[in-house]
């Protein structure tokens, strides 16, 4: 079903860049979108992860990088991906005080799991076991390139639409129609980019957690986790683009765009209703 939806996601994008190529700049502008899609399709698929962690400024942790945290995190991981059949993924820490975190790539054998400074100082190994489930859940149902590429569509589909404001009244063949297109797409591109977020199922964030609660063997590591989180998150709020706010456990403060509309996350009560109900 993920791979469906990934594939959809990247015909969505190939479709939408060429509309909207074609209405800012006629036929030249078709041609730019065709071109633009095939190196967006081609880069969200195979490097969209590490789009996602440069943006957050994702450090390696090895035995030889954030050797501390990698002391601290690579037993909790190794013991879950043994019992969860998984080879074990990149580690990665985000220098931001705000507790959250997130996994992305394209399979589990091209993995990684970021975690920030805030998360490992306000939690014990017993919360950090429930989160680290939780976001190898995603791993284990391979939700997370249908994540990563959406967000790196999300992204591309709000920069056309910046493009289509600067550029579409440039159209020589027919400059009302280029003007028109223009606000066609600054207006519905922003839209586009967070209903591919709305394609990626909330049901995917109660998987992951039903894995933590199955794998840690109770649901209560991720209810104080997650108890933890969201009250933590609303003290020190974490800023994220809307293109990658649903890659987080905890909802981040979506900035800027037509994201904040949009909720990617069902709400932390219901999510914990969920997991004692399952004791």
């Amino acid at each position: 079903m993920n791979t469906l939806k990934t594939a959809l996601l990247l015909g969505l994008l190939s479709a939408i860049l060429l509309i909207g190529g074609e209405a800012i700049a006629g036929r030249s502008g078709l041609y730019i979108g065709l071109a633009f899609a095939v190196v967006m399709n081609f880069g969200s698929y195979f490097f969209s992860d590490k789009i996602a962690l440069s943006m957050y400024a994702a450090q390696p942790v090895s035995e030889t990088e954030n050797s501390e945290v990698y002391r601290r995190v690579a037993p909790i991981v190794s013991g879950l991906c043994h019992r969860m059949g998984l080879p074990m993924p990149k580690l990665y820490i985000i220098p931001e005080e705000s507790p959250n975190a997130f996994a992305t790539g394209r399979n589990p054998s091209h993995a990684s799991v970021a975690f920030t400074t805030g998360i490992l100082q306000l939690m014990n190994d017993n919360e950090l076991e429930g989160v680290v489930a939780h976001e190898l859940g995603h791993v284990l149902h391979r939700d997370i390139l249908t994540s990563s590429v959406a967000g790196t569509l999300a992204a591309a589909i709000t920069m056309l639409a910046r493009m289509a404001f600067w550029f579409g009244g440039s159209r020589d063949d027919d400059r009302e129609g280029g003007i028109f297109g223009a606000l066609l797409m600054l207006i519905l591109a922003p839209i586009a980019a967070s209903l591919i977020q709305l394609a990626i199922s909330r049901s995917r964030e109660y998987d992951a957690d039903a894995a933590s609660a199955k794998y840690v063997g109770s649901p209560y590591p991720l209810i104080n986790g997650l108890k933890d989180l969201d009250g933590w998150s609303k003290r020190i709020p974490m800023e994220a683009t809307p293109s990658t706010a649903h890659l987080f456990i905890m909802k981040p403060k979506v900035t800027g765009g037509w994201g904040s509309l949009f909720s990617t996350h069902p709400s932390t009560e219901d999510r914990i209703r969920r997991l004692q109900a399952m004791r």
